[in-house]
């Protein structure tokens, strides 16, 4: 089977990257079964980053080579999204550890969704974000329709889903998209920069974060403060609570484990 994710793991960062250049990393959905399978199999990686190979992050689905089928595309595109794209996605979401994702080129359909479900996108200043559906007559997946109205509202939301124009990543920044655009050369090392620095932290506490922002979408504020005092309940027994309460005391920087 041929390999479409390359997985590094690179001191307490595991870098997956999509690796189709050729096609500018488009998508089939056995390369996000493929992304979701790096993803279970984690290791002890403490934060995770994800870029594409060349000159594009992901194209999308790769519907031009034929892999959502033809003989009855609506079933085959649906089969798709909920037994390859969407359990993937899901996946990254309810990860316990931050993710970083690394944008040059083109993100486009459910490469965009892939982009932005990360906790920090780093963007290329060559790097563009395209929600295309609307010029062939589909509508946007990946999770797509609940996630650019609570980053950027509903009226942008709607301008990039219903009218297909690319944003450009220093759009992207100033619509608070994403979390920072560099330069092309600089990508690569400021993307890892930023995933080895969350490795270092405090795993537990940032892992159950990334879930309490997530769930805090869906609750109301009794809801959230109540989630909140039970995470901390967790995270207060950890080992590197304890660390951290020591080296405030201590006014030394704090030495995490994960643990």
């Amino acid at each position: 089977m041929t390999t479409m994710i390359q997985s590094e793991r690179r001191g307490d960062v595991l870098v997956l990257t999509l690796d189709r250049p050729e096609r500018l990393n488009a998508a089939p959905p056995a390369m996000f079964v493929e992304l979701r399978e790096a993803l279970e199999a984690l290791d002890g990686a403490r934060a995770v980053l994800i870029a594409g190979a060349g000159r594009a992050f992901c194209s999308g689905a790769d519907v031009g080579g034929g892999a959502l089928g033809s003989e009855d595309p609506g079933n085959a595109t649906f089969a798709a999204l909920t037994e390859s794209y969407n359990p993937t996605m899901a996946a990254i979401a309810d990860l316990a550890v931050p993710v970083v994702s690394a944008v040059r080129g083109p993100a486009a359909g459910i490469g965009c969704s892939l982009a932005l479900a990360a906790d920090f996108c780093v963007a290329s200043e060559t790097a563009y974000f395209l929600q295309a559906f609307v010029n062939i007559g589909l509508v946007p997946d990946g999770g797509a329709s609940w996630m650019l109205p609570r980053l950027i509202g509903k009226a942008r939301a709607s301008e990039m889903m219903l009218l297909g124009e690319k944003v450009p990543a220093a759009k992207a920044l100033d619509w608070g998209m994403i979390h920072k655009v560099v330069a092309d050369d600089a990508l690569d090392a400021e993307a890892f920069a930023l995933a080895e620095r969350l490795a270092a932290g405090p795993t537990r506490a940032i892992g159950l974060m990334r879930r309490q922002i997530r769930s805090a979408y869906e609750s109301d504020y009794a809801a959230a403060m109540l989630q909140e005092a039970e995470n901390q309940r967790t995270a207060r027994g950890s080992a590197d609570s304890m660390e951290g309460g020591l080296a405030f005391l201590q006014k030394r920087k704090p030495a995490f484990t994960g643990a």
